[in-house]
């Protein structure tokens, strides 16, 4: 018979038999680092890591390269008016970056500081005993301070005053200070080491950290055999224990001496933004209880065991927004925060609330956004606003907008846009999205349309639809004006009304997904290719603790196509400035360029393709022999592409594999002896330097015998 052509539909089909897909379609039923283009499957490009350089304790970028603390979990990334730089922003679960000129820098907030300074209230001579404070915010009740060269105990505070002073302490002079002189808390010698040992104690009353939290040090001079520069490393030290007034960090290097009181009396420790500040949690605990898990899992009337759910609490997470050049950072759950891109780069970020004429700032929000055109700041899942100052409580399902134009105004008056509005269906606000001139607000339960229409109302809010909410705070994305999102067992966009993605992989991915880990899904665009990705925690990531996403679902919007595949990135952005290609990180803190060369940063990347089982030549009614493939291969001279031909005799038949059957870039035919009823094909590559597309193959197949 004459050559047969074998045309497949764009896009990778699970969700029926492979049989099925052959008769309907014929489509491709599988592969791994391949895409669709022009209706072909083609190899997706490689990617390579970027070098990161560490910045000492002196603010000084070195040649070390460096990777991110936690799990990256949000990322955005802008050009400055001001100085024209490219900058990344990186929320991972227990720290805040800024990447500039491939330099890391922490610009994690702090919770506290055992530095805390103010100024005299008044001048002071040599004798007294009690020293009149411009303000004691952030002092202990007791402790030590400096003023000028002049070192003081105290045993109390009264008021703005500190009591029981001991002056000219630790082979200091009493001396006068006049009014305004700056006064610092210090602590001395509050550094312990033993030799041999790796662990550090350290001495301040009233740190209040957490196990798991970070501090920085800075100051400390070398201690037990531990130098200065270990001590004050800019990437600080995660605390291992805690008690009442110390705790223990780990040094990388271990102390040659005993020291029980070192560091000096200029060491100061800041103690990042933690636990209890909403960072620290890199996967939540498993929701336990009644009605957990599947129906008809456990036993009737007790908890659920942790292996038996499948719904989990959020983890640590970012909402990364900009507000012209600078960074607003929301933790979820916890605090909203500043950076002034103007500053230096070394600052680190800043409470709203603390910045100068803020007012009425939510002390906590789930997520936030910034409404385009005409710019508000808006927070959702926010401390409500409480009428004379302080705040209300936490409500998951109100949404709080500040002043046009002023993101630290959340006070609403009559002569401002401020104001909130509670939503109705759901429990809590997951996700924000600006679009097409309004906000996209997603629920667990529904999605809200939220306009601008100026005073009185300030905003109108819509319900879009129902039983749709996004399954994360990172899995809904604006591209162009559409609004694509992954929900809890679908797929939807909103394009002026909200669908379903029709999703040739939907039962495939939902049901492999690790369900308590979906708060991890984040999605990502690739312009280039018209492309939105999610990446998420299969089942097949048998990680004990801590799974992270390790598989990825696109839809490629231009073709109207699906494919999937293996990549473990938390988070993805898509080129911009003087990056010319989309970026992301993966789990262990590396950050990688992509569609750039063919491998794996120099390891080789598997990739395929798989057809359906189509019949030969269409009817199913004989046995044929396949002798011969024609490919069609746009193909490198480095490219080695492998065939492999599958065969049955029936659809539930044993399936009987030829090859592989090399392809080059000179290859013209393929002989083969394959024989059965239906026949599908697999292409495959697995070297660094492999880069092709597929055309349209052919088929020489005679029959040979009804049985």
């Amino acid at each position: 018979m004459a050559l047969q052509l074998l045309q497949f539909n764009p896009g990778i089909v699970k969700d029926i038999t492979e049989y099925s897909a052959g008769k309907t379609g014929p489509f491709w039923v599988d592969g791994d680092l391949v895409r669709f283009r022009n209706g072909y499957p083609t190899k997706i490009g490689g990617w390579e890591k970027d070098q990161i350089n560490l910045v000492d304790a002196a603010g000084t970028t070195t040649s070390t390269e460096t990777t991110i603390t936690g799990i990256a979990r949000a990322m955005v990334n802008w050009r400055a008016i001001t100085d024209g730089e490219d900058r990344i922003a990186v929320g991972t679960h227990n720290h805040l970056y800024i990447i500039q000129d491939q330099s890391l820098y922490d610009i994690t907030p702090l919770r506290d500081k055992s530095n805390d300074a103010t100024t005299t209230n008044e001048a002071l001579d040599a004798s007294e005993t009690e020293i009149d404070l411009v303000s004691v915010e952030g002092f202990k009740t007791a402790g030590t301070i400096k003023i000028d060269s002049e070192i003081i105990t105290y045993t109390g505070i009264s008021g703005l005053i500190l009591t029981g002073c001991t002056r000219g302490t630790n082979s200091t002079s009493a001396a006068t200070h006049d009014t305004g002189a700056v006064v610092t808390q210090i602590l001395i010698n509050p550094i312990a080491t033993t030799d041999g040992s790796t662990t550090i104690t350290i001495t301040d009353a009233g740190h209040g950290a957490k196990e798991g939290d970070f501090v920085v040090i800075t100051g400390a001079t070398q201690t037990g055999g531990i130098d200065a520069d270990t001590l004050n490393r800019k990437a600080g030290f995660q605390i291992t224990s805690v008690a009442t007034n110390t705790y223990t960090i780990t040094s990388p290097t271990a102390a040659t001496s005993t020291v029980s009181a070192g560091g000096g009396n200029a060491a100061a420790f800041g103690y990042l933004i933690g636990i209890d500040d909403g960072l620290g949690t890199q996967s939540s605990d498993p929701a336990l209880g009644w009605g957990v898990g599947g129906w008809n899992v456990g036993t009737w009337g007790t908890a659920r065991s942790e292996a038996e759910s499948d719904i989990s609490l959020t983890n640590s997470n970012w909402t990364l927004n900009l507000w012209g050049e600078d960074l607003i950072a929301t933790v979820r759950g916890g605090g909203i925060y500043y950076w002034d891109t103007s500053g230096t780069v070394n600052n680190r970020a800043v409470l709203v609330s603390s910045l100068s004429g803020a007012l009425s700032v939510p002390s906590s929000a789930l997520v936030s956004t910034v409404s385009f055109p005409d710019r508000h700041f808006i927070a959702g899942g926010a401390q409500a606003y409480a009428a004379g100052g302080g705040g209300g409580d936490v409500d998951p399902m109100l949404v709080r907008w500040s002043n046009q134009e002023d993101f630290a105004d959340f006070g609403p008056t009559s002569t401002n846009t401020a104001g909130d509005q509670r939503l109705q269906v759901g429990t809590k606000i997951i996700a924000m999205v600006p679009s097409r001139e309004e906000t996209i607000i997603s629920t667990d339960e529904a999605i809200y349309g939220m306009t601008f229409v100026g005073p009185p109302f300030i905003f109108s809010f819509r319900l879009l639809a129902t039983n749709s909410g996004a399954a994360g705070l990172h899995t809904m994305m604006n591209v162009d004006g559409d609004v694509f999102w992954m929900g809890k067992r679908n797929f939807f966009v909103y394009n002026g009304v909200v669908k379903e993605l029709p999703c040739s992989v939907q039962y495939y991915v939902f049901d492999r997904m690790q369900t308590r880990y979906i708060d991890k899904t984040s999605v990502g665009h690739n312009k280039e290719f018209k492309e939105v990705t999610w990446f998420y925690v299969s089942n097949e990531n048998t990680a004990a603790t801590n799974p992270e996403p390790d598989s990825y679902v696109t839809f490629n919007y231009a073709e109207n196509a699906w494919s999937i595949g293996s990549m473990s990135r938390t988070v993805w952005s898509d080129s911009f400035g003087s990056r010319t290609v989309p970026f992301a990180f993966d789990p262990d803190g590396k950050l990688y360029n992509h569609e750039t060369g063919t491998s794996d940063d120099g390891s080789a990347m598997t990739s395929f393709i798989e057809s359906s089982a189509g019949e030969i030549p269409n009817t199913g009614n004989s046995l044929y022999l396949v002798d011969k493939v024609i490919p069609d291969v746009t193909m490198t001279s480095n490219t080695t592409l492998s065939l492999f031909i599958n065969t049955r005799k029936y659809p539930n038949a044993t399936e009987v594999t030829k090859g592989p059957f090399d392809i080059t870039n000179s290859t013209t035919k393929v002989s083969t002896r394959a024989k059965g009823r239906q026949m599908s094909l697999k292409l495959q590559s697995s070297g660094t330097l492999d880069d092709w597309s597929l055309g349209t193959f052919r088929i020489n197949a005679r029959e040979d015998g009804l049985r």
